[in-house]
């Protein structure tokens, strides 16, 4: 499948390095002649230099009709003009359209029919994995299934949880009413599936499946109880910080950070409850007058990682109970775990909502859980075909997989249900599966043809 990236920055080359290592031709245009000449020294792709909205650029691109297009420049009328051309002349299979703008992403309509396929939006999708995150203190990652019928959480265990210690079947006895099941569990960063006789140890990082009702009860299994947050600051006014203050103002105590004067005064008049401050995050003069020891949860948000790396030490030093960022330098990876509490890398967000656009096979969802790792989740739909006709009324455990993949629920006619012995494979289920590495994302999705 032949793809052809419009813009070679954050998101954009972060795209171009995930789709490159999936056998993917990969081709990428920017004006940065300087990014290019990095990506292609990395990378197995062609790179090609001009404006992303221009004819001829899009020309030498080699667009034809089985070309996905994926814009993703900064500029929202560059994405879209790049998207109108890019269909009206050379008929291509697909456009997938970044915006920033809400106003644009709620009328498609108007940039004529069947112009723009699959509009994201990077920011938004951040700003609320960031509210999940605040509603469910504990929680280190949740993703959505199923129209936000199953959810699937990470959490870090901590000594004083209920079941450190103890074998993981028990959780049932300390919650006999609450449905869930535990995929993956990762120690000492290395996967595997548990069964219900693995001792849960301290620092075990869990990944479980349950409804949004459960979540909280979960995560008190694994880390005892959290109190939840009422006290937030924010770094960052931008397009993610203004949006998620604007979220939270209505339930939360919050204040927000921004160096622009001119910012925090724009942001004063449409934030309603947020105390808008004006100075650096990395002031200590300025967080301990704002009493950031009372602080729960400190989000620095920025476009900057060394600011929203060091802003983050400093408030967690200075008493503040909890640290979120948004890190987008994929080589700070390593670094982070251990000092910041929660990250959250934008890049990985795209790359999982253009992921599963591109499937041939019939899946809802494709999720990168693990980018140092490669860990996915997807959410396929079984159909009858060659590999699935003997499978049919065989129990859900019995399906054949890779080893480190497993089925971590079954979705039937809108109903959750938990994977146990008893429950077999029908057509047209949802199965969502855990995948420890992408590589088996190949072999997985047999169940999700087409005859």
């Amino acid at each position: 499948m032949k793809i052809v990236i419009l813009g070679a920055g954050r998101i954009g080359g972060s795209l171009a390095r995930n789709l490159s290592t999936r056998n993917y031709e990969v081709s990428i245009v920017d004006q940065n002649i300087e990014r290019l000449s990095d990506l292609e020294g990395k990378l197995d792709i062609m790179t090609v230099h001009g404006h992303a909205s221009q004819l001829h650029t899009l020309t030498k691109s080699g667009l034809d009709d089985q070309t996905i297009v994926i814009a993703v420049t900064s500029n929202d009328e560059v994405n879209i003009i790049a998207c109108q051309i890019a269909k009206k002349v050379f008929n291509v299979k697909k456009t997938i359209c970044r915006f920033k703008d809400d106003e644009y992403i709620n009328r498609l309509d108007i940039f004529g029919d069947g112009i723009i396929d699959i509009p994201i939006s990077p920011e938004k999708e951040v700003t609320s994995h960031l509210i999940e995150l605040i509603k469910h203190p504990g929680a280190h990652q949740i993703e959505e299934f199923a129209d936000g019928k199953v959810k699937l959480v990470s959490v870090k265990t901590k000594k004083k949880g209920k079941l450190v210690g103890r074998e993981l079947k028990e959780i049932k006895d300390d919650m006999p009413n609450v449905d869930s099941f535990i995929p993956a569990i990762y120690r000492k960063g290395k996967p595997f599936i548990p069964s219900g006789d693995t001792i849960i140890k301290e620092n075990d990082e869990i990944y479980f499946i349950s409804s949004e009702t459960d979540i909280g009860s979960i995560v008190d299994e694994f880390r005892d109880h959290e109190e939840s947050y009422s006290r937030i600051m924010i770094v960052g006014g931008g397009k993610v910080g203004s949006s998620l203050a604007k979220e939270l103002e209505k339930s939360y105590k919050v204040k927000l950070i921004d160096s622009n004067m001119e910012k925090c005064s724009d942001l004063s008049k449409k934030l309603e409850k947020t105390i808008v401050l004006n100075g650096s995050a990395t002031d200590e003069v300025l967080l301990k007058s704002e009493n950031i020891s009372n602080i729960d949860i400190f989000c620095a948000l920025t476009n900057d990682d060394e600011t929203n790396v060091m802003s983050s030490l400093l408030a967690k030093k200075m008493g503040a109970k909890k640290t979120m960022i948004i890190l987008n330098n994929p080589s700070y990876l390593g670094l982070v775990p251990g000092f910041i509490d929660i990250y959250i890398a934008p890049y990985r967000l795209t790359v999982s909502s253009v992921l599963q656009d591109l499937r041939e096979s019939d899946v809802a969802q494709d999720v990168m859980l693990k980018m140092d790792t490669g860990a996915e989740a997807i959410e396929g739909i079984v159909h009858a075909n060659e590999y699935t006709s003997s499978l049919f009324g065989l129990p859900i455990k019995e399906i054949p997989l890779p080893d480190g993949a497993s089925v971590g629920a079954v979705v039937r006619h809108g109903e959750l249900i938990m994977p146990s012995s008893n429950v077999e494979l029908s057509l047209n289920d949802h199965l969502i599966i855990f995948l420890s590495d992408k590589n088996m994302v190949n072999e997985v999705e047999a169940l999700f043809k087409s005859s």
